[in-house]
């Protein structure tokens, strides 16, 4: 191992013989650094160093044809005094060459995780393949930063996205590092550590009575009775779309008028309460279909994921526009609060685990009682006028 002054002249001059393949020429001045140099010509520097545990690592400083020897030697001495306070230069190095792109980590790492383990799982690889993905899919792990996250928040809500999206949006991307850093495939901070969840300005739209005639005349009148009919059962019933729409026939307890629920939101078991209405309904769906499910599609026998388009031209032709599929389950609130029905009953029949979720009905509770003493001073003011 022969030692020399590096110098640039004698980086220039420096040549190996062709009786090696190679010939290392140490630094006299920095412990560990050397140049290589090949019988073909090439000349490499690097610097030699020792781990925390002792073991020895060679770091590659760069080729001589393009560093200096002053600027090879300033990256060594960097790469020696990260080694004394501990690090380890070469497996940094290493794990930024494998850091996966954030698309790589989605689609080969956090969506099979989920797909067994999360219940919402379709939800997550909808909001990754149309909102985070096509933004942040091509860089790093360790090169999406806070600056990023918040970009792409405020781009979905500038193209009109509710504070819901953003919101479910900000919860996966937190989720997803959160994952990436207990699976030791990244070491850098979060990127949405401090960023926070927008208010949920939640808009609750409620069926007047005359809507609701509008949109049964609208049921009548659709082609797709099987998507009707759910739809109908859904403003019967106050059920949460994927609980009409898996439901089977094996589950309905005609005496008792239920319809069981495997397993809800909470994860738990529950029963929905039949009204005459959604027996005589379902009593009526038994004479069309003969399979497991009870909205089992036409095509497939299997339920449907969505009644997306048939609610959409439905709701046209019944002039309800920006009423949405999950307003059916407000409505249904709303006539019973309306109608002196407690809370706390309100609760058991949506199957809300929290009576605080509930309590965004109570409104609907005050405004009975308002028009109740409106009826009170009604009838007093035509009592003292007499």
């Amino acid at each position: 191992m022969p030692k020399a002054s590096l110098t640039q002249r004698f980086v220039d001059r420096a040549e190996c013989s062709g009786l090696v393949r190679k010939v290392d020429f140490f630094d006299s001045r920095l412990p560990g650094f050397l140049l290589e140099v090949r019988t073909s010509g090439g000349k490499t520097f690097y610097q030699r160093y020792r781990d925390a545990r002792g073991r020895e690592h060679r770091f590659k400083v760069g080729p001589a044809s393009v560093l200096t020897v002053k600027e090879a030697r300033v990256k060594a001495r960097s790469v020696l005094a990260s080694a004394y306070i501990g690090g380890d230069p070469q497996r940094r190095r290493e794990q930024l060459r494998n850091m996966l792109l954030l698309r790589e980590f989605a689609l080969e790492k956090y969506l099979p995780f989920v797909r067994d383990t999360k219940r919402s799982w379709r939800t997550d690889e909808t909001l990754l393949r149309k909102h985070v993905l096509p933004t942040l899919g091509r860089l790093t792990l360790d090169e999406v930063d806070a600056f990023q996250v918040t970009s792409l928040l405020r781009s979905l809500s500038t193209a009109g996205y509710s504070t819901g999206t953003t919101n479910r949006v900000l919860v996966l991307i937190r989720y997803m590092f959160n994952l990436a850093a207990r699976w030791q495939a990244l070491e850098t901070k979060n990127p949405t550590t401090g960023l926070k969840t927008a208010p949920d300005r939640r808009c609750q739209r409620f069926l007047t009575s005359e809507e609701a005639k509008s949109l049964q005349a609208a049921l009548n009148q659709d082609q797709n009775r099987t998507a009707a009919m759910a739809i109908r059962l859904l403003l019967l019933t106050g059920a949460r779309r994927n609980e009409i729409l898996a439901a089977k026939w094996a589950n309905v307890d005609w005496e008792n008028a239920t319809l069981l629920v495997p397993r809800s939101k909470s994860g738990q078991a529950r029963y929905i309460i039949l009204s005459r209405a959604a027996v005589d309904l379902l009593k009526d769906r038994k004479k069309e279909t003969f399979g497991e499910y009870i909205f089992a599609s036409d095509a497939t026998g299997r339920p449907s994921t969505s009644l997306h388009f048939p609610w959409t031209r439905i709701r046209k032709r019944a002039g309800l526009m920006d009423v949405r599929l999950h307003d059916l389950r407000h409505s249904f609130a709303s006539f019973l609060v309306n109608g002196g029905v407690s809370l706390y009953v309100v609760q058991r029949l949506l199957g809300h685990a929290h009576v605080g979720t509930t309590q965004r009905y109570a409104h609907l509770s005050d405004e009975t009682l308002l028009r109740a003493v409106d009826v009170a001073a009604k009838g007093i003011g035509e009592a003292i006028n007499l």
